[in-house]
């Protein structure tokens, strides 16, 4: 969460806000559900939450099934839903014309599923070790676990479900489910450690972060330097040299456009500004084989490191044409980006 409010995106933003309406859901429910300034109040911090990322909807879903399991009346949660989708239906129909933007998400890779398995066995864990030693005090409706389990497993595992009908799952886009884990986590060590071990763990876990949070707040920690990146290419490139993106997101080139006007963008259909997209449209990946195979040398610029997959097998064609038929004459890493020279064989 501090990563993304340090690079001043929506995601962080989304989190609070989920954790406030999740605040104002409790108050909702306490005194049997008619409180209508917490409805009114939940509604529109999850509206504000679902207009900054349209995915803060799965988490709208999960209270449902919150309200559902506490053996609450579904009927204040469901008119307050029905407003909240209501005001975000203009924004999600006219992002549905522009669904190519998202064409680069590519399907869930081994290491996502694990990350997702792994944080749902830490949470039921929790909840496990939560309900072992039970208080004196009444549970909570909704009880705890009811509560954060649903925000924690739903939002991700919804898009991970939907994955083999169209991939759309990014950790950061449900990143508001780590606060369902934090809940959980926060309760098993309230009942498991004594007033004095929680806090030493929390002081413990603030030092370990402590040099995260400052590297944050460093040029450093950015993902990109586009400039030194364009810089790179200009060094290492020549006019008339081929250029292809792996995968096609062209985020260095938007920067400095000039940088790269004497090379060749090989899978290049139509620019950003003549397409209408962010990244510009690609021709089929039989014809960027076709052109790639006509070059003589080609600068690869390739993505960043943990980046999703392109789902499209375009990405997949330029490295298999290009591995099979050139050979690499230099590579350079600048931050996260890695530029390759390749040439064919003798070529160099």
């Amino acid at each position: 969460m501090q990563r993304y409010a340090q690079e001043g995106r929506s995601y962080a933003l989304v989190c609070a806000l989920i954790t406030w309406g999740t605040w104002l859901l409790l108050n909702a429910l306490d005194d049997g559900g008619r409180k209508r300034w917490a409805w009114a109040g939940y509604g529109g911090v999850m509206l504000a939450a679902c207009l900054l990322h349209e995915f803060a909807v799965l988490g709208l879903l999960a209270h449902g099934v919150t309200v559902a399991l506490s053996r609450r009346s579904l009927g204040p949660w469901a008119v307050t839903a029905a407003a909240v989708t209501a005001g975000l239906a203009p924004l999600a129909l006219f992002s549905a014309t522009q669904s190519g933007q998202v064409d680069w998400i590519g399907a869930p890779n081994a290491s996502d599923l694990l990350t997702f398995a792994g944080t749902s066995s830490l949470g039921l864990a929790c909840a496990r070790l939560r309900a072992r030693r039970p208080r004196a005090t009444r549970e909570p409706v909704p009880s705890l676990p009811t509560l954060a389990l649903p925000l924690l497993i739903l939002p991700a595992g919804l898009l991970l479900a939907l994955s083999p009908v169209h991939p759309l799952y990014v950790d950061r886009y449900v990143l508001y489910g780590s606060i369902g884990l934090a809940l959980l986590i926060g309760a098993a060590l309230d009942r498991r450690l004594p007033a004095r071990g929680t806090a030493l763990v929390a002081l413990a876990a603030a030092l370990a972060l402590l040099p995260v949070g400052h590297h944050l707040r460093t040029p450093e920690s950015r993902s990109d330097d586009v400039t030194a990146v364009a810089e790179a290419v200009r060094e290492m490139s020549a006019p008339g040299d081929g250029l292809v993106f792996v995968p096609a997101r062209r985020a260095w080139a938007l920067a400095t456009p000039t940088q790269y006007a004497h090379l060749d963008d090989l899978a290049l259909a139509a620019s950003p500004a003549a397409s209408g997209t962010l990244f510009g449209t690609e021709v089929t990946p039989a014809e960027i084989r076709a052109r790639i195979l006509a070059a003589r040398r080609i600068i690869a610029v390739e993505d960043v490191i943990g980046e999703p997959g392109d789902s499209t097998g375009r990405a997949a064609t330029k490295r298999a044409t290009l591995e099979a038929h050139f050979e690499v004459c230099d590579t350079r890493r600048v931050t996260r980006a890695q530029i390759t020279v390749y040439a064919r064989p003798g070529h160099c």
